[in-house]
């Protein structure tokens, strides 16, 4: 009798589970399970998604053996699609120690950073870090460069009070007081341990597919619309209340560090938090143009099968989104796969829905 080898619990775990920690705003990482047993219903072979934001569910559709498309109209999150989906093979390894070694230099003169979001975000020494970082990233080209950014972003967002960047709040995390949220355990952790961690773990969340993966930074109105099985839709969010997720002004300090050397034209400087260039103009954070952001690229994507994630009480209804999607579907299934409270919501109402359009 053939004895197969015992696996270890690491080895026995479904591939997408190896998809790193995150503290996105709205990731979907904690209901790939969920995602991954609607995917596995459908036939495709190939999708797209176009709002792909940590990568998470690209991540999940590589897993699953499908030739995968990731784009988003932020340059950070296609940096980390490019990282975690597209590249294959390549590793940072070692590499981190000498992107972290001697960090932050005193002797060094004070950079673009440290100059420009003094007191804002972080304090002296972690911008001074970030800059002299982020100098020995921008050296750095490919795959390697991705996963280096994929780490400095992470260690960015946990050392943030609600992992945001939309107001200047230093302060929160400076204070000495009693607090009902965040950690200041990870917030007082050095830069250099934050980018070690992240870094492992993005390195143990690459791997070969044998299907080629694509990562691109567009907007989803100029995507080609042929040429994929299935498209996955998971939009920006806007409450009933009409209050929609701005993410270029939530993590538009990400944004920058992407392209240091294009940062300073797009800071707005009339805002404290000085965010980039284009901040409160998507259609998918207005509560007058969603329903028609939403229609259109329905039916720019209607020779594929769609999925939507949604929740139950956004704009446009759930009822609305739903009739939106039989103009373009002839069959239409809705799961309603209960109630889910994501970070830092304080909504224990809404429930968490995925359309289903073949």
């Amino acid at each position: 009798m053939l004895q197969l080898p015992l696996l270890s619990p690491e080895d026995a775990r479904p591939q997408w589970e190896r998809f790193p920690e995150t503290r996105y705003l709205g990731s979907k990482r904690k209901l790939l399970g969920l995602l991954a047993q609607v995917f596995n219903r459908l036939e495709f072979d190939s999708a797209l998604d176009p709002f792909s934001g940590t990568g998470a569910v690209a991540y999940l559709l590589k897993s699953l053996g499908k030739r995968v498309t990731a784009s988003d109209a932020m340059v950070a999150n296609a940096t980390v699609a490019r990282a975690l989906v597209a590249n294959h093979r390549v590793k940072l390894g070692g590499e981190v120690d000498a992107l972290v070694d001697g960090l932050p230099d005193p002797g060094e003169e004070a950079g673009f950073i440290e100059c420009t979001f003094d007191n804002l975000f972080f304090e002296k020494s972690e911008n001074r870090f970030i800059d002299q970082y982020s100098s020995r990233v921008q050296r750095m080209t490919g795959p390697k460069r991705d996963l280096a950014l994929f780490a400095l972003f992470q260690s960015c967002l946990a050392k943030r009070p609600y992992n945001l960047f939309h107001r200047a709040n230093l302060y929160m995390r400076q204070q000495e007081v009693s607090r009902s949220f965040g950690n200041k355990t990870t917030w007082e952790r050095p830069f250099e341990e934050l980018i070690r961690r992240y870094a492992a773990q993005a390195d143990r969340a690459v791997f070969d597919s044998g299907q080629e993966c694509r990562a691109l930074s567009d907007e989803v109105a100029t995507l080609a619309p042929d040429g994929y099985d299935l498209v996955y839709l998971d939009p920006p969010y806007v409450s009933a209340s009409g209050a929609g997720v701005d993410y270029l002004d939530y993590y538009h300090f990400l944004e920058g560090l992407t392209d240091p050397h294009c940062w300073g034209d797009r800071i707005l400087h009339r805002y404290k938090h000085k965010p980039l260039q284009g901040r409160g103009e998507s259609p998918w954070q207005d509560p007058g143009r969603i329903a028609s952001a939403f229609q259109a690229v329905l039916e720019r994507f209607n020779r594929s099968i769609i999925v939507i994630s949604y929740r139950s009480d956004g704009i446009p209804s759930a009822d609305e989104l739903l009739s939106l999607l039989k103009r373009v579907k002839g069959k239409v299934e809705l799961i309603d796969a209960g109630q889910y409270v994501y970070a830092l919501s304080r909504n224990r109402r809404s429930r968490e829905l995925i359309f289903v359009g073949t």
